[in-house]
């Protein structure tokens, strides 16, 4: 059924099956990494499915959000200005580098001709 909400001691028994499946210590090592990741997302879910757990948090983390918008960090928005000063460089000089290649690539053309 569609609004069906599990029994944590459901949810319980279901975790600690799917996590003896995919246990990392269960694997090879050349498959442990892919166990890996699914040991760690079958935890995440475990912890949004349970009662009081991040699940619950982060709906009204979400509605928050939606309602005011994203918070700002302190000191979050704008860069010190020097930092985009290396980018600067980088686009000056390739701009004049460039320039003056096909310049002479222009030049040696029209001799050639």
């Amino acid at each position: 059924p569609p609004d069906y909400r599990p029994t944590p001691s459901q949810v319980k028994a279901a975790y600690k099956r799917k996590v003896w499946d995919v246990h990392p210590d269960r694997f090879p090592a050349n498959e442990r990494s892919y166990a890996e990741s699914q040991f760690k997302m079958i935890s995440e879910a475990y912890t949004c499915l349970l009662p009081g757990g991040v699940g619950s948090s982060v709906s009204v983390s979400y509605t928050r959000v939606v309602r005011t918008g994203v918070p700002r960090v302190h000191g979050a928005g704008r860069q010190h200005p020097l930092v985009g000063l290396p980018f600067l460089f980088i686009i000056l000089g390739t701009v004049g580098l460039g320039g003056i290649y096909g310049a002479r690539a222009y030049r040696k053309q029209i001799e050639a001709n």
